[in-house]
């Protein structure tokens, strides 16, 4: 991996989805490295692999099967080696409970999945944006949910 190659993690099981995330992701002025995975438990497994050297920024899906998106990002949180991952959840849903218990627990942003292509690309970049650009301090409500 390049020095100022950005490693992204996208945990989603819909293959619609990731073929858009990674069209989206290909077309901005970053240079990136994607890696996929399909479900909570392949998520966690690699986390686990890869704890010496973790992505850059984790975008996880709040509903995959065996291991939803809420229960990977609780248990990265708990785990010393993955808590600093930057984890970004992504739904479909917008729920404002949901959305108040993601960031409880430790998600650095959220982001109401868009169908617009045009929309999913400028959200990806604004949100890669942001986590390049943060310096550790504690995240801010007001500026949790991305659009």
């Amino acid at each position: 991996m390049a020095a100022n190659e950005l490693w992204v993690l996208l945990a989603d099981d819909d293959m619609d989805d990731c073929l858009l995330f990674k069209q989206a992701l290909e077309e901005l002025p970053l240079s990136t490295r994607l890696s996929i995975v399909n479900d909570g438990d392949q998520l966690m497994k690699l986390l686990e692999k890869n704890s010496s050297q973790l992505p850059h920024v984790l975008f996880l899906d709040l509903n995959m099967p065996r291991k939803n998106g809420f229960e990977c990002l609780v248990e990265i949180k708990r785990n010393d080696k993955l808590e600093a991952l930057p984890a970004i959840l992504y739904s479909t849903s917008g729920e404002q409970s949901v959305i108040d218990l993601l960031y409880e627990n430790g998600a650095h942003y959220f982001i109401r999945k868009p169908f617009d292509f045009l929309e999913i690309k400028r959200l990806i970049h604004y949100s890669l944006t942001l986590i390049t650009r943060e310096t550790g301090l504690q995240r801010n409500k007001n500026s949790f949910v991305l659009s």
